[in-house]
């Protein structure tokens, strides 16, 4: 019987690595599915139990708002796995450069994305080389930032609250942009390692021709876009999956009649409306209209405007899969601390103005 050492040629057959269980994917995939099927096939049987019948349902409002954006984020994941770094650098720009930071951001605004899409496909912006700066500038002006949301902002709260809502959005996303890029260029925070230069004498359009013609845009394409999206946004789904049973808790547990009471346009309502958007898994279809009713019922723009804000900076999915993505916890916990502060102080200038 042969046995093998580590200096022998059969070591590496003799290393077999255990492929590890995900259990926070799957756990939460079966939680969510769970939750579903009961919504869906036993409402019914389970009316019986009122906090399994808000948990159900919860689940099941929240997966159908957010469907249509997991698709296209993982589509978009693929597709821009599919474009070399330096195409992909080349449009957004140099990181840790006002351009940079600019092109980034009105990316985010034009991508009419929801804000769990947003994440996968900043989450890939960072694989192919964009600076932390211009990967938080993108997902801080893009959630509700997209053309149908703004349609439907403007009809709920007014065309000039929108349109400021807006402009302070950027203006918040390219501030803490560029402090992330000073963080990182101080060495506070830790550089981007697939940061890719980009030469002079890269000409984009005709070396995209030459890639495009000579790419075959057959099933087989279309199927390994739709795997490599799928692989890759992994990490992001197994925390929106947490995130949604998390929420659905949060919703079965706490009584909502006490959010409504306290978001008036003083200090214990922003407080109170940054710790609702922190602890609350809303997507941007679910955060504009609850910004909206903060908007016109407590007549507080403010609040409206920090629900809408705090809610992307402070949101737990987002924080751990930029701690998943980027291997660090100080990029991540930096988002929150960063832009927080920001959005108080406009928060509290807007409600005075109100």
């Amino acid at each position: 019987m042969s046995h093998c050492h580590d200096t022998t040629p059969c070591a590496s057959n003799c290393d077999h690595k255990k492929t590890r269980i995900d259990h926070l994917f799957w756990g939460s995939l079966f939680g969510v599915s769970g939750l579903l099927v009961l919504a869906l096939f036993f409402s019914t049987w389970i009316s019986a139990y009122p906090w399994l019948t808000s948990m159900a349902h919860s689940t099941h409002h929240m997966m159908l708002a957010m469907w249509p954006g997991i698709i296209a984020g993982v589509l978009f994941s693929g597709l821009l796995s599919k474009v070399p770094k330096e195409f992909m650098m080349s449009i957004l720009g140099k990181g840790g450069t006002v351009a940079g930071l600019l092109r980034a951001s009105g990316a985010g605004v034009l991508l009419d994305l929801c804000s769990h899409g947003i994440l996968m496909v900043g989450m890939k912006l960072y694989e192919r080389g964009a600076s932390s700066g211009q990967v938080i500038a993108f997902l801080l002006a893009s959630p509700w930032n997209s053309f149908s949301l703004t349609v439907i902002l403007i009809g709920l709260i007014g065309l000039k609250w929108t349109l400021l809502f807006i402009v302070l959005s950027m203006l918040v996303a390219l501030v803490t942009g560029f402090i992330f890029d000073y963080l990182v260029k101080t060495g506070v925070l830790p550089k981007n390692p697939n940061t890719v230069v980009v030469s002079e004498h890269f000409a984009f359009w005709t070396d995209a021709k030459q890639r495009i013609s000579s790419t075959s845009f057959n099933v087989s394409f279309f199927k390994g876009l739709v795997m490599t999206g799928v692989r890759d946004s992994k990490m992001v789904v197994r925390w929106l999956l947490f995130g949604v049973l998390l929420a659905s808790s949060l919703r079965t547990f706490l009584d909502p009649s006490l959010y409504e009471r306290f978001f008036g346009p003083s200090f214990l309502g922003l407080g109170i409306t940054i710790l609702v958007a922190t602890l609350l898994e809303v997507c941007s279809e679910g955060s504009t209209p609850i910004a909206a009713d903060i908007v016109t019922r407590a007549h507080a723009p403010g609040n409206g405007f920090a629900f809408l804000m705090a809610g992307v900076a402070t949101d737990y999915t987002e924080i751990m899969v930029l701690k998943d993505r980027t291997k660090s916890w100080k990029i991540a916990l930096f988002l929150p601390l960063i832009t927080v502060p920001q959005v108080l102080i406009i928060a509290f200038i807007l409600n005075l103005m109100a």
